[in-house]
């Protein structure tokens, strides 16, 4: 079955909106490992939009679970990651403009600035997977950079209209995460998945760990967290059973 990455990022994006110490990313943590988060992920940007330094130290001491920091690989935000030494770290793409993640680390035209990143977690001891598209190339470079897993976007499935064209997406995801573990990676899959669209996403043979956020974020405002996690675990548990 796979595991759960609860992603905390919009938690911090409602404090920030006012700049205040409400509410607090660190609580909204625990209360997600209450629910049956397996992982926290925690995005710090460069514009620190939303998670802050702080949140990242305190993350790192608090946290029970494994925790997953998502970063670009830009040399200040590095240094931080090498000296907190987070269990995993997630190479993500990242441009100030954009309101999310707009698509997938282009590993393969970027070799030497994504190498160097990972030599330098890997040599502070930090496992390292990248995200990136559904596609084999990036896939194979991914493989070569002795990165030990990578996280699919799963954006193109999440946007696609329900039917023929959200199934070729899918059929995307399947065969590139068949191709991933054949190649020897641990396969995590994540962005824009919803309690409407997860169920097909978990059932993909060999997936380890899926990453959601704004999701259960929103579903969190109606029901509390606690309750949205355990709701999309559910979820993700049946996904499992079914197959």
């Amino acid at each position: 079955m796979a595991t759960l990455g609860v992603n905390i990022d919009h938690v911090a994006t409602i404090r920030q909106a006012r700049k205040t110490i409400e509410p607090d990313p660190v609580w909204a943590a625990a209360l997600a490992e209450l629910g049956g988060a397996d992982v926290i992920t925690v995005h710090l940007r460069e514009d620190r939009r939303h998670i802050q330094d702080r949140d990242v130290r305190v993350l790192r001491e608090t946290v029970q679970v494994k925790l997953n920091l998502e970063m670009a690989a830009e040399p200040s935000i590095t240094e931080i990651a090498c000296a907190l030494r987070p269990p995993q770290v997630t190479l993500v793409p990242e441009r100030r403009e954009e309101v999310t993640t707009e698509g997938g680390l282009d590993v393969a035209g970027n070799i030497d600035r994504v190498k160097a990143c990972i030599d330098q977690l890997h040599q502070a001891g930090v496992e390292v997977s990248l995200f990136i598209d559904p596609d084999e190339r990036q896939i194979e470079v991914s493989r070569l950079l002795n990165v030990a897993a990578v996280e699919l976007h799963t954006g193109a499935y999440a946007d696609a209209a329900v039917g023929p064209a959200q199934q070729r997406e899918l059929e995307k995801l399947e065969q590139a995460g068949r191709f991933a573990i054949d190649s020897g990676l641990i396969l995590h899959l994540g962005h824009g998945l919803t309690y409407r669209n997860v169920i097909p996403v978990a059932r993909i043979p060999g997936a380890c760990e899926l990453n959601i956020g704004h999701s259960i974020v929103a579903r969190a405002v109606m029901v509390g967290f606690q309750e949205a996690v355990r709701e999309m675990k559910l979820l993700i548990q049946r996904a499992s059973s079914a197959q």
